[in-house]
């Protein structure tokens, strides 16, 4: 089993645009997320994800028409999906994600599942609600699952360690990034262990960055590259934050801050 440490070299190897690329050659991502009760958590998501990303798909409930319009004023370029069109714009996507804001339900059931049934080759990050309700049955290679400790043994029914990770990513033929104190990506084959980020990170919103994130960048990269890199990227930027801040900064900020660190990564 080959265990590394997370570095910042990881971002390097991440695709940057061509100087003469155009519209879409940066990856279209889909986010499924939202409901009556969660109405912020895929508009974290969707931020983050604009900022890496040409277009972003977004599909919510009805009844978040006001999320909706304030997407419009801040994201440049997403189209909004209704959820019987789902399967139309996932043809049109390179990465889907679905989960958060989603809540624990039938229909995230039915979502989730039939995602992932459908598009077996589509790259696929599930989070939040989605880990709740999926079959793990369906889970492939083209899928990452990242719950917190809790979440992941909801999911596989034990308790969280680097084993566990390893082993579940072996079971189940899928990349498990376990978001902790430690974050723990494994493949099966291979164990990355990402110690950036710090207790700024515990507030509510950052995990949909985080997911956000994975999704955006696993659309022009290999996908265990896009999960671990995601792990750093968005760690690090917290380790910014702390610095001007201390603890006092939000997901917002957090979305704010991941261009800047990967501006400097890259740039360095």
């Amino acid at each position: 089993m080959v265990e590394e440490k997370i570095d910042s070299k990881v971002v390097k190897n991440l695709y940057q645009p061509p100087t003469d690329s155009h519209k879409g050659q940066s990856g279209v991502v889909l986010i499924v997320g939202g409901s009556k009760k969660f109405h912020g958590a895929p508009l974290f998501a969707a931020k983050v994800a604009s900022k890496i990303v040409d277009l972003v798909y977004f599909s919510s409930v009805p009844e978040n028409n006001e999320l909706i319009k304030k997407m419009k004023s801040e994201l440049c370029d997403f189209i909004a999906v209704p959820r019987g069109e789902v399967i139309s714009a996932a043809e049109k996507s390179d990465c889907i994600l679905i989960g958060p804001g989603l809540g624990v339900c039938e229909e995230t059931k039915q979502l989730t599942n039939g995602l992932l049934k459908k598009f077996p080759d589509k790259k696929l990050v599930l989070d939040a609600d989605s880990l709740i309700v999926l079959d793990k049955s369906l889970l492939n290679k083209n899928c990452v699952v990242t719950p917190h400790s809790e979440e992941f043994r909801e999911l596989f029914g034990i308790d969280a360690s680097k084993e566990t990770v390893i082993r579940m990513a072996k079971k189940y033929s899928c990349i498990v990034v376990l978001k902790g104190v430690e974050d723990y990506v494994s493949d099966g084959e291979e164990l990355r262990v990402n110690t950036t980020g710090n207790a700024g990170m515990t507030k509510g919103g950052t995990g949909d960055v985080l997911a956000g994130l994975i999704a955006a960048l696993a659309c022009k990269n290999d996908l265990f590259l896009a999960a671990y890199a995601g792990v750093f990227i968005n760690g690090t930027a917290g380790d910014r934050l702390k610095e001007k801040v201390s603890y006092y900064y939000n997901a917002s900020d957090l979305v704010d801050e991941i261009p800047k660190t990967l501006k400097e990564i890259i740039g360095s």
